[in-house]
């Protein structure tokens, strides 16, 4: 330190004994007097404003010199404070501690003035700095004249000053202005609107300093629950589409940087690239705080060396006490400040990424589409975007946690001298053993993730199919299916855990051993004594080292965990989009065609041989309809994605003009009100949307719709019918007023007369004057459209007009003469009959009976709504208020953790005890002369050990309870979602239930036991170290009491707030990933509709109100943080005091150091139990979320075991309704209507009727997806609601109405249960028309089915749900529409051999096809839930029943369209 003599001088009344005006002394002096003048000046000024509240002139973004010379400033001042601090321990004669300490704050004041921006006071210090440099450059320049040489510091210094003079030019203006990118700010500041922005944005620097613009928002949560809309909006610079726009510009300027072949870590590049900046920043928050927690042992050696004196001195006791407070302020205000900016950054980031995943999913090609399925990409944004939120922090503590560990070794060193080096070695094994736990734990949390992953895929896939699995009766499979996944997944978690116990071990066990080392190496080398001083300030400073110790493995780790997750999001954003080349696919629309493709050749995948679709060539002219037609895979749909754009071309050119509309084969249909799904963000027009939805039949159903077109509709549209979701959609394409329609198999989940509805009035009437081109299997519609496109095997075979092609034969007359003989058996079915349909056909108005009107439709919507007034998806339930520890006792009631919990306080109190005794030891033992130092040593390693045991046990029975609490939990949700009624899926958007599954589970496996651990065992550690420091000198108490009832005040102020916050936080991540996926289901539509901006706009919306609840819960914690630290730091510096003030000799040295060694260390145990107990408040929300769904209504049992049926039930498959009423809610409208008639066995029975008549809720009833509210139904005599769920819908077939496939193979599929061989599948598929397709593919039954059956068609999926009943062959089978998404011809067969196969069973069809119940004995007509009609097909067309005049328009509106044509041709 002697080194410094020159530089620093004398202080300034020395100099002036020797009054000499050119000695170096004194204008050292009088530069340090002009600069306490400004000095006075500045903080007067910042005192003028922070009263008198003037705002900035304007804003400034400071350039990088200013930041550079802010930490060179802030750098000096630091090593001008060390010298201070060691000239007081070296007791220096001189004051120039003093000298130190003055130019020490006049550097600190150079840094912080730097960032002002009140244009009065950046003058002012303008002025300051030149004076300075000028002074200090004409004193440099008289050293070099007078010695020749110049010190090392001294240079360092002059080269600041030219920095702050560079930056006084800048400020004033002569070197031009320092804001910059406004053209990015400027344009946001307009969209501020929905709510107040946050304090931040308009706070002065003492408030930004201490946090206290987050009072407004803590006074308002103090005094009532917050409401989302209460929360303040993000300041434009952190909100999402900022974060984008710059992550998006430095990721550009990389891809044209670097090589094609070079696109590693291109993610991470361009986050550095992008918040370098304010990332330096926190780096030099964060190396004020490693300094000044580093310089904390020297501090406490000042003091026992104090304590230690003869003759003390005041003014250096107090000089101590001084330097203590600033130690502690800057490292408060430092950590405060280096965490909540970290985790700003890490919000900036994480929004950057998630907005850049969401935009690269409405741009990814299908081919992409298929590496990164949907889930992928939800995962992608909530787990490795979301992981950024605390990349920044994990990124500096690993760096700080490695400098605090240098620094501590330095004052080691400095103090024991050549004895520390022996501690090194242990510090070193203790380093290295941490390594390979790191790396272990690190893959155990890996392959943790990996599982879990799995198990939330199979979760996700379950829960959207959970009604085929109630009606297949395999729950039990599926739950085994999910403890499979789980019990691997928990594998990895009790790993994980109970190595977290041994590093505690290892953690707490390694200051034992290195601090016994370093006092051993202290004895044989004799490089100091063992006295206070030198065994608490060893004590301390390995304390201090402890942390870090732990610390830099598992940021190790972290950095390695983002690593992954870099890599994940650089594959998917460097992954292929699709190529939109408008200037090939724009043309003027004055040319004769809409549609243009030449020699087109598409392929869905690259990498495949064989083309999808093949020598096309196309001319569709405006406003022609054209019709596709061709058997199930044809490529009908794939010639609509290569229009679409959606599919690559291989070869060959394609134009098309004007705008499209799309309709999909899957309904796609967002969460949201009808009349948001129609608008599709459309403005509104009154009388457009009212010719839409009168077009597409929706007006009755949206008068029938509780809340009307204001009606919410649920996740995937699951509290819709099929023909309610495609009508909607219909309506949506209808509405947005496009020039080309392109329509996929439309009419596939509407019954005949509605299709007809849909064909005239729709397709043939309000897109008259548009293009429409028609995917169809309705062969009827096909006479009245311009051009019929046939295709097969991925190519356009015939087109034509409907004569030409039957004139031309072949394909097309298959398709027709498959629709021939269905209409020529209804013809012979009606023949004498003929003078009926005359008179309907002459008569068309009388023929309306049954169909009233044509605006009759689907009402069952509205009986599912419940009463009046409630949506069906409601908004999500959150508790309000302070739950108290109910949430907290049921973790540990539920988990019989009672016992546990109390051993685990019996071990932390016994570790305490000896950590304590141990250390109690040292303190009085080093004041016994006949204590040898063997002895000392010795006794107090016994001690720590057995402490390190209790620490062990602890942690071990904390890892065996949250174990134990995870294991019950996850059983007792899984069984409680499948023994859940099918209204909670219908009501409850799938996202709410993952969420719970996934983020809630997690918190519970990870934080919740180790919270409850670490906030009981740091209570109880507070509670020793004030009673050791009153055991010292009990007058503390008077400070200690006081605040540490003002801290449990504050928490408690603080707390309330805050637990809103990560309340409110929980239902804003949901719809996010919600969002996220829906868009991936529907990306095709999106674009089509040219709405990819729409969306992407709403998503920033939720994106940024996400982070606005994440944003305002850090700031919350770093205030109550930074309040609770200054209160108890006021307990530490007030006890410091004491042992100043106190008497000399009334404190020993030894007691002196024990006190104070905890005391330093009450301030840090505070807040880490302050931190924790906010996250354990905070994660026992993730209790009460999951409780809400364990406690859910459950349906009746699966098996009764005093009403079991015989085994062989039903023997003949005879179902008796009788009086059958049937409502979805207690006191909602029925929906089916005192229902009373009989199937008899081996029967047929055709039920009929509009779509939401009552059809499906009946089938439901049957199943017992829905109880009766009143009458009965009995098979073979045995009432079905006395027996068991499972004994029921096991002897139950179906087919249902939405194909439902699992993520799996074919065999898996087609028997989940594993019960059939592989020739009783072969032969299934056979049957089912399947096996052709499947004995091409190289793994036959193994091949695989991707999620939700993506990879098959959807009329291909509907007959694997018809090979899969095939198998069971059950008594009685139920078919709900299930061939509506196949072509007729294959239709026939189906019905063939369903007539074949269950002959002798009983045989429930409901369809829309009048030719698939025709043959059937006999058939129900169904009306609003009542049954109007049921007889034999025959004798109701006897009479002028509704049947018959239902048979009568399809029979007619065939004949129509097909008949001439059919008698043309066979003359």
């Amino acid at each position: 330190m002697a080194s410094f003599s020159n530089s620093i001088g004398e202080i300034s009344w020395i100099c002036l004994n020797n009054f000499d005006f050119t000695s170096l002394c004194f204008q050292r002096t009088l530069i340090d007097t002009i600069n306490i003048l400004f000095l006075s000046l500045y903080f007067t000024s910042l005192l003028i404003t922070f009263i008198t509240k003037t705002s900035s002139n304007q804003s400034h973004t400071k350039c990088w010199i200013f930041l550079i010379t802010s930490i060179c400033c802030a750098i000096v001042s630091i090593v001008f404070s060390t010298v201070g601090l060691w000239n007081i321990i070296s007791e220096s004669e001189q004051l120039k501690w003093l000298t130190c300490f003055i130019r020490g704050i006049t550097w600190l004041s150079f840094s912080v003035s730097l960032s002002q921006r009140v244009k009065w006071i950046r003058i002012l210090n303008s002025i300051w700095w030149l004076f300075s440099c000028v002074l200090v450059s004409s004193l440099n320049i008289e050293i070099l004249f007078q010695n020749h040489a110049i010190g090392t510091f001294d240079i360092v210094q002059w080269l600041v000053h030219f920095l702050l003079l560079y930056c006084a030019f800048k400020n004033i203006g002569f070197l031009g202005t320092h804001s910059v990118q406004q053209g990015l700010s400027e344009p946001l500041l307009d969209q501020k609107f929905k709510t107040k922005q946050t304090g931040l944005g308009h706070a002065t620097f003492l408030s930004k300093l201490v946090f206290s613009w987050m009072n407004s928002l803590l006074i308002l949560g103090y005094s009532k629950p917050l409401d989302l809309d209460e929360i303040p909006s993000l300041v434009s610079e952190d909100e999402a589409n900022m974060a984008y726009q710059k992550f998006v510009h430095a990721w550009k300027s990389l891809v044209r940087e670097r090589a094609r072949n070079n696109t590693k870590s291109l993610v991470l590049w361009s986050i550095v690239r992008t918040y370098l900046g304010e990332n330096i920043l926190i780096a030099f928050y964060g190396l004020i705080r490693t300094v000044s927690v580093a310089v904390s042992p020297l501090i406490l050696y000042a003091f026992v060396k104090y304590s230690n004196r003869t003759e003390p001195d005041l003014r250096q006791g107090l000089s101590i006490v001084g330097f203590l407070i600033v130690t502690k302020l800057f490292e408060s205000l430092s950590q405060r400040h280096w965490f909540f900016n970290s985790r700003r950054s890490g919000l900036k980031m994480r929004s950057a990424l998630m907005v850049a995943v969401y935009q690269k999913q409405l741009k990814l090609s299908n081919s992409a589409r298929t590496r990164h399925s949907a889930g992928e990409i939800v995962n992608y944004i909530s787990v490795d975007a979301y992981r950024m939120g605390e990349f920044p922090w994990w990124f500096h503590m690993t760096w700080t946690s490695a400098l605090q560990l240098v620094l501590s070794i330095g004052v080691l060193y400095s103090v024991v001298d050549i004895g520390a080096l022996p501690g090194l070695v242990p510090l070193l094994i203790c380093g290295l053993l941490n390594v390979p736990f790191a790396k272990i734990l690190q893959n155990c949390q890996s392959q943790f993730m990996i599982a879990q992953d799995k198990r939330l895929r199979s979760t996700s896939e379950i829960l959207n199919s959970m009604k085929i699995i109630k009606l297949q009766s395999w729950e039990e499979k599926f739950k085994n299916l999910l403890q499979s996944l789980r019990d691997k997944e928990f594998v990895w978690l009790s790993k994980a855990q109970i190595l977290k116990a041994s590093s505690s071990f290892l953690y707490w066990m390694s200051p034992t051993v290195i601090s016994a080392v370093v006092l051993i190496g202290c004895v044989v080398t004799q490089s100091a004594p063992l006295n206070a001083e030198t065994i608490f300030t060893v004590l301390v400073t390995l304390k201090t080292m402890g942390a870090p110790v732990k610390m830099v493995p598992e940021a190790l780790s972290i950095m390695i965990q983002v690593k992954v997750s870099f890599d994940r999001l650089n594959n998917f954003l460097l992954d292929e989009e699709l190529i939109n080349d408008d200037s090939e696919r724009k043309f003027k629309e004055c040319s004769v065609n809409a549609v243009e493709i030449q020699d087109g050749k598409f392929v869905w995948d690259l990498e495949t041989v064989f083309p999808t679709l093949a020598d096309v060539n196309l001319e569709i002219k405006w406003r022609h309809k054209i019709a596709v037609c061709g058997p199930v895979g044809a490529g009908k749909s794939s010639l609509l994605y290569a229009i679409l754009g959606e599919i690559h071309k291989i070869s060959g050119t394609i134009n098309v003009g004007g705008t499209f509309a799309y309709v999909s084969q899957s309904s796609w249909i967002q969460s949201g009100t009808v009349q948001d799904n129609i608008l599709f963000g459309k403005p509104m027009d009154k009388t457009r949307y009212e010719k839409a939805i009168k077009a597409c039949a929706l007006d009755k159903d949206i008068n029938d719709f509780s809340h009307g077109d204001l009606t919410e509709i649920g996740q995937r549209g699951i509290n819709l019918s099929g023909g309610q979701k495609q009508r909607i959609q219909l309506a949506r394409a209808v509405y947005n007023d496009a020039d080309i329609y392109l329509l996929d198999d439309p009419f596939s989940a509407v019954d005949a007369h509605t299709a007809a509805i849909l064909f005239n009035d729709c397709v043939m009437t309000a897109l008259r004057e548009k293009t429409v081109i028609l995917v169809t299997h309705q062969v009827e519609f096909l006479s009245e459209v311009d051009t019929i496109l046939v295709m097969e095997r991925g190519k356009v075979i015939q087109s034509g007009s409907y004569e030409s092609l039957l004139t031309a034969g072949t394909a097309f007359e298959i398709l027709v003469s498959a629709h021939k003989d269905t209409i020529t058996e209804l013809n012979q079915d009606n023949e004498h009959k003929r003078g009926f349909e005359t008179e309907v056909l002459s008569n068309p108005q009388n023929s309306q009976g049954f169909y009233l009107t044509k605006n009759q439709s689907e009402g069952e919507i509205s009986c599912i709504k419940g009463p009046i007034g409630a949506q069906l998806t409601q908004e999500e339930e959150k508790v309000i208020g302070n739950v108290g520890w109910k949430p907290f006792w049921d973790y540990v009631n539920y988990s019989e953790g009672t016992f546990m919990l109390c051993f685990i306080l019996l071990a932390q109190s016994g570790f305490m005890a000896f950590q304590t005794a141990s250390t109690f030891w040292l303190a009085i033992a080093i004041e016994i002369p006949k204590v040898t130092n063997a002895t000392l040593i010795g006794v107090y390693t016994l001690v720590s050990f057995a402490s390190a045991a209790f620490v062990y046990a602890r942690s071990y029975l904390t890892a065996l309870l949250g174990l134990k609490a995870s294991t019950t939990f996850f059983s007792k949700f899984t069984t409680a979602m499948f023994n859940a009624p099918m209204l909670f899926f219908d009501s409850t958007p799938v996202g709410r239930i993952l969420t719970r599954a996934s983020s809630d589970l997690s918190i519970l496996d990870f934080d919740i036991p180790y919270s409850i651990t670490i906030v009981a065992s740091l209570a109880l550690e507070i509670l020793v170290i004030i009673c050791i420091m009153v055991s010292v000198t009990w007058q503390v108490l008077i400070v200690a009491v006081p605040a540490m009832v003002a801290s449990i005040y504050i928490q408690q102020y603080y707390q309330a707030t805050a637990r809103e916050l990560i309340r409110i936080n929980g239902t804003t991540k949901a719809p996010v990933m919600n969002f996220a996926s829906e868009t991936s289901v529907g990306v095709v539509t999106v674009r089509a509709f040219n709405m990819v901006d729409r969306f992407f706009k709403n998503y920033l919306t939720l994106v940024d109100t996400d982070a606005s609840l994440f944003f305002h819960s850090n700031a919350a914690m770093e205030w109550v943080v930074l309040r609770i630290e200054a209160l108890q730091n006021l307990t530490v510096v007030t006890a410091s005091l004491l042992i100043i003030l106190l008497p000399h000799g009334y404190v020993s040295p030894g007691l002196v150091g024990l006190s104070l060694s905890y005391a330093f260390t009450l301030t840090s145990t505070q807040i880490f139990w302050s931190r924790w107990f906010s996250n354990l408040s905070n994660n026992i929300i993730s209790i009460e979320r999951i409780k809400q769904f364990i406690h859910i209504p459950v349906e009746p049992p699966a098996i009764v075991d005093n009403n079991r049926p015989p085994s062989l039930w039903p023997s003949k498959g005879k179902i008796d309704l009788q009086d059958l009423e049937i409502r979805y809610r207690p006191n909602a409208p029925l929906v089916l209507k005192g229902i009373t008639c009989t199937f008899k066995e081996g029967s047929r029975v055709g039920v009929v009727g509009r779509t939401g008549s009552g059809k499906s809720t009946l089938i439901s009833a049957l199943f017992r997806l829905v109880e009766p509210s009143r009458g009965d139904i009995l098979i073979d005599g045995l009432n079905i609601c006395s027996m068991g769920l499972k004994d029921l819908r096991m002897k139950l077939s179906i087919i249902p109405q939405e194909p439902t496939l699992f993520k799996g193979s074919i065999r898996t599929n087609l028997d989940p249960l594993g019960l059939y061989s592989d020739d009783d599948i072969w032969k299934a598929i056979e049957k089912c028309q399947l096996k052709e397709p499947i004995s091409k593919l190289p793994s036959l039954l193994d091949s695989s089915v991707s999620d939700e059956g993506g990879n098959w068609s959807l009329g291909q999926r509907q007959l694997f749900c018809l090979g899969r009943v095939l198998l069971k062959r059950n008594k009685i089978l139920v078919l709900d529409e299930a061939t509506a998404s196949i072509d007729s011809a294959t239709d026939a067969i189906l019905q063939r051999v369903i007539r074949e196969e269950f002959e002798e069973c009983t045989v429930i069809t409901v369809a829309h096809r009048v030719p698939t119940v025709i043959d059937s004995d006999m058939v129900m007509v169904l009306s609003y839930g009542k049954l109007m009609e049921y007889d034999e097909p025959s004798k109701l067309m006897d009479t002028n029943s509704s049947f018959s005049k239902l048979v009568a328009e399809y029979w007619s509106s065939r004949r129509k369209n097909s008949f001439p044509n059919i008698s043309r041709q066979q003359q």
